[in-house]
């Protein structure tokens, strides 16, 4: 792993610095990233993908305890640095890509690094990551909803992001996020993080959090992708009743023709809003269109 003397020489040595309109902030307190990668417990036939590895610094202390790392990185100026810095580690890949396609898949170049890599490792995937302030919430999202579906998550963000991923209903912060991870597995923030442990350092505190999924709480969901469409539909008009947010439905959800039936099979009122809802009334509201859409 790299001290911040030691990134600053190899960004220097080709021409570049940190990138603001990346997101760039290079965690460089050494020990937090230990703890990081302490915490997922990394054992020898886990896959762990790695968003934003920079330079290779955090990618360094995945491979010398993953069976496999995907390492993705945005800038084409920094992954050819984490291939130099990483070309004697022979279960390492790094991805000189996008990590995302849009908002709602990941890069069809990750899904492949990702799957080949599994058919060798059968253990967990995991996403251990410093992850770029940008994409952190779409990324996180993808990876419980699939097709690549992760088993647990640990990963240092925004401390807004961190106060999403556990908002509980009827807060200013619960959102998306907060119900596709709760339907999913349990969240927790693990430590609070200042800017001072990042270079450059940002404007705004950030938190390292681990997320588990839990087969038993996610087996309930019949239909991810519908519960996604659902949660977005009425938390995008989140201060609407529900009936009103229902014109809006599109795609899959246009299909559903009696929503009257589908509130009271959730047995949910639809004249409260979205924010009230729990998690379960969003699973329950999911099933209750997804049997209406088979008739």
């Amino acid at each position: 792993m790299q001290t911040k003397q030691q990134i600053e020489r190899l960004l220097a040595s080709a021409g570049t610095g940190p990138k603001h309109r990346l997101g760039q902030n290079f965690l460089i307190d050494l020990n937090l990233m230990r703890l990081l990668i302490e915490a997922a417990d990394i054992q020898p036939d886990d896959v762990v993908l790695e968003v934003g590895c920079g330079t290779g610094s955090m990618t360094e202390g995945l491979a010398e305890k993953a069976g496999f790392v995907v390492a993705v990185e945005y800038d084409k100026e920094l992954a050819p640095i984490a291939e130099r810095q990483l070309c004697d580690s022979s279960n390492v890949r790094i991805v000189n890509s996008d990590v995302l396609e849009g908002k709602h898949a990941l890069a069809a170049v990750v899904l492949e690094a990702v799957a080949q890599a599994r058919t060798h490792y059968h253990g967990r995937f995991l996403l251990v990551a410093n992850l770029p302030y940008n994409i952190a919430a779409p990324l996180m999202a993808n990876l419980v909803l699939g097709p690549a579906v992760v088993d647990q998550m640990y990963v240092t963000v925004q401390q807004e992001v961190a106060e999403r991923m556990t908002a509980r209903p009827g807060g200013k912060d619960y959102g998306p996020l907060s119900i596709i991870l709760a339907v999913a597995g349990t969240t927790k923030i693990l430590h609070k993080l200042p800017p001072s442990v990042f270079w450059p350092a940002p404007q705004v505190y950030s938190a390292m959090v681990g997320f588990i999924r839990e087969p038993a709480l996610a087996g309930q969901v019949r239909d991810m992708k519908l519960l996604s469409d659902i949660v977005h539909l009425f938390m995008g008009y989140r201060r609407k009743m529900l009936k009103a947010c229902t014109k809006f439905a599109t795609g899959r959800l246009s299909g559903v023709e009696n929503w009257d039936s589908v509130f009271a099979a959730a047995e949910v009122e639809p004249t409260i809003r979205a924010e009230m809802l729990a998690p379960q009334d969003y699973i329950r509201l999911a099933d209750a269109c997804l049997d209406q859409l088979k008739e």
